[in-house]
Order: C-alpha cells, then structure tokens, then sequence
C-alpha cells in the first residue's frame, strides 16, 4: 500500500469539502434564478388572463375573486400550510430556528410548490400581490433543501444557504443583483456573517446572471431620465418622503394590528366563518375593482409604468384605492407579495403629489414617491432606494432617492415602531415554538396549531 504524506492527505480532504460546499450554492443559485425567471413568466401570464376575463365584464371579480380567494385559503390551509403572505416573514424566521426539522416547516419543496401556484392562482383571482416576496422563501426553500448534498458542520453555513437563496431571489425577481445582497444583509439578517459574505455575493451573482439569460436585462419598470436640481426642487424630498413613510407606516400599523385582532364583531367573524370573511375580502377588493376602473388587480407593473412615463390615464385614486386593495388581499391570508403593489401604491401617491409640485419634474416625483411609501412600509431604507434605483435605471437621482427613503425610514419608525416583517416572522416563531413539543407525539396537533397561530 503507498504512503500517503498525512499533512496533504488532510489537505485534500479539506478541499474536496470546500469544493463540495461551494458547488451547492452555485448549483443552488442557478436553479432559484431558473425557478424565479419561469415563475415570473407564468405570474405574467396568469396576471394576463385575468385582464382578459375582465375585458369580458367589470363585473366578472365580483364571482372570479371571492370564488379564488376562498379556494386559494382553503388550499394553503390544508395542504400548504407555511405559505400564506409574503414569504420574506418565514425566510426571516427559518433563520432563527433552533433545528433543521423546524425550518423544514418553513422552507420544504412542499412549500415551494404550494407558493408558486397559489401566488398563481391568487393573481388569476384579481388579488393585489406581487411575486417578489414569494420568490425570496421560494430561493431560500430550494437553497435549504440543497443542504443534505454537503456537509455543513457549523450553524451560520447552514444559515448562509437560507440568506443565499432569499437575496438570489431578490436579485432575480427584481434583476437588480446589488438589491439582493443588501436585502440580505439590512432585511433578512440582522447579524450579517462575515465567512458567508463571499458566498452569498456569488449566489446572487449567478442569479441575477441566470435570470439574465432566460428574461434579458430589462428594467422592471421601464427607464426614467427625470431628475431633481439642488436647491428648492429638493423640496419634494421633504413632502415625499414625509407622506410617504407616514402613509406606509400606517399601512404596516394597520396591517399588524388587524393581522391579530379586527375591530368589534368582525374578528369574532373571522373566527366563526373564515371561509365567508375569505369570501367578503374578495368581495371588498371587486367593489375597489369597479372604484378603481379595474386598475387595483394584480401586481400594478402597468398601471407603475404608466405613472412612471407620464400617461394620465389612470384615476387620481389610484394610489389610495391600491393600497386598500394590497391591505384586503393580504388580510385574506393567501400567499402573495406586497413589493409590487406598494411600489405601484407609491408611483399613485408620487403623481398625486407631482399635482401639487408643477415646478418640478413629475417623472421625478413619481420616482420619489415609490420609494418613500415602500421604505415606509418595508422599513429597510438602504434596500428600497437600491431597488428603485436599479429598477428604473437612473443614477442621476440617487442622492434624492437616499434621502427620501431615510426620511420615510425616520417617520415610519414614529408611527410603526415595530418592523413589519420582522413582527410577522415573530408569530411563525411562536408557532413553531408551540409545535416542538407535541410534534414527536401528535403531529397532526402540532400542524393544527401553526394553522392557528399564523394563519
């Protein structure tokens, strides 16, 4: 038998464990960018066909939304239970779990599969949602099940696959990969590890890269050259970044407060009858539908694009009627993003003001208003003009986006002290709290009770 040296023996086997690692994550990151380009394709299409039943009759939504709402939450409810809402919260909280099988409760092909034609079927039911947050726990699911095919020793690796796989579909959703690494770093971790960075930077890379080949280098809503002087057009920074973070903190507030408990006999209906108050909430959002002249549906990509290019076509109401119409979809409990259609919400809120502004660019304003009201309601400031800014390509207006998205950070955080996100991830937390102790002896008890807690 030849001898082996033992110093390079280990050496090698070191490295084919490095190699082995690595390979996971690029792999990894190659499929989550496949999976979000497909995904977005088919969110496309579905997004589509219900314009086309609309073209038909306004009045189709009031049969079509209240009939898929209601199979859409008795889907997730019984079959899919974990992939309600936008997502980001369970990416957040699989991170501060104490065990693998947990966050398997949380990220699983399962999971997976249950968000992607949920979110589907949720956006060919008319229900204001976006993609994105849904396409960070899809990222995030498919990295995690990665994990069996290399050895992971430490918990932060293991972690690191999740705050890979969140932030590559960040970068894939949105095409903007400088997105998708702070996201990672401001939104889904707060305590950033150091020996992940590397590999997290390449996952995302190759992504942005894959989503790249299969969609092109489009911008997400189309290119704006507006900008804003120094000097008194800076004044729309102030007004924008004022309203916007104060209307999206009061979203988020709402959103939170209504999430646990509705006002007067309307919670107790919920609890009695949730497939009927499913059923009103898509009641609700038809009646906005017809308030709107059908322009609240969906994801709000066309109605932003029109704002952002300067057709007045849309009502003058539509950047309120769309934030009720995000804030009823999302009360429904069925799985969807709120990305989108608050970046819509803020591009309505942008053109109001731009009325009120004439002196300065409205293309500016509507940029500005995007990002005020989104910084408001997601409460990651750095995240939000980086997205705004690589989604519309224009560079010439960074330091205005900046300073509104941290104005709009500053007020939020007076009106919602509590992070949107990070409180919702607290209640799958809790419920997998529940859950540990019973599952070894009754799973069924333990499912039933993140039902409950989170649903």
């Amino acid at each position: 038998m030849p001898y082996m040296i033992p110093w390079f023996d280990q050496d090698w086997r070191r490295n084919v464990v490095f190699w082995r690692r690595n390979l996971v994550f690029w792999a990894g990151a190659i499929v989550v960018g496949i999976s979000a380009s497909l995904f977005a394709k088919a969110s496309e299409y579905a997004n589509h066909a219900f314009h086309l039943l609309l073209a038909e009759s306004i009045f189709l939504p009031f049969i079509i939304t209240p009939l898929g709402f209601v199979l859409v939450a008795y889907l997730t409810t019984r079959y899919f239970t974990g992939s309600q809402g936008s997502g980001i919260p369970q990416t957040i909280a699989a991170l501060s779990v104490p065990s693998s099988s947990s966050r398997h409760m949380l990220l699983s092909v399962r999971i997976v599969a249950g968000k992607i034609f949920l979110t589907l079927l949720g956006l060919l039911s008319g229900a204001s949602m976006g993609r994105e947050g849904p396409t960070v726990q899809i990222g995030a699911a498919i990295m995690h099940s990665l994990r069996g095919f290399a050895h992971f020793p430490r918990h932060d690796l293991e972690k690191g696959l999740i705050l890979a796989g969140g932030a590559a579909g960040v970068a894939a959703a949105f095409n903007t990969p400088l997105a998708g690494i702070v996201f990672a770093i401001e939104e889904m971790s707060r305590s950033f590890e150091h020996r992940t960075s590397g590999t997290i930077l390449i996952s995302v890379v190759l992504a942005g890269m894959t989503a790249q080949a299969m969609l092109g280098n489009y911008t997400y809503f189309g290119h704006t050259s507006a900008y804003i002087n120094l000097g008194w057009q800076w004044s729309a920074v102030a007004v924008c970044g004022i309203i916007g973070g104060l209307l999206g903190g009061l979203f988020s507030r709402t959103l939170l407060l209504c999430n646990k408990n509705l006002p007067g006999r309307l919670q107790m209906f919920r609890e009695i009858h949730p497939i009927q108050f499913v059923a009103l909430c898509g009641m609700v959002l038809a009646l906005l539908g017809i308030a709107s002249g059908s322009t609240v549906y969906g994801t709000g990509y066309f109605e932003a694009t029109q704002l952002l290019e300067g057709k007045d076509s849309l009502p003058e109401s539509f950047g309120i009627l769309k934030m009720a119409a995000t804030f009823v979809s999302y009360l429904s409990g069925i799985p969807g993003g709120l990305f989108a259609p608050s970046l819509a919400t803020g591009a309505g809120l942008g053109a109001n003001l731009a009325h009120l502004m004439p002196f300065i660019p409205a293309g500016a304003v509507v940029v500005l208003g995007m990002v005020a009201y989104f910084s408001g309601v997601v409460q990651a400031p750095i995240t939000a003009f980086v997205i705004v800014m690589e989604m519309t390509e224009n560079h010439d207006i960074v330091l205005p986006l900046m300073a509104t998205s941290f104005i709009a950070f500053t007020v939020s955080r007076l009106v919602c002290p509590q992070p949107l996100y990070q409180t919702l991830a607290q209640g799958f937390l809790q419920g997998i709290e529940i859950i540990e102790p019973v599952k070894n002896t009754n799973p069924d008890i333990g499912s039933q009770t993140l039902k409950n807690k989170i649903g």
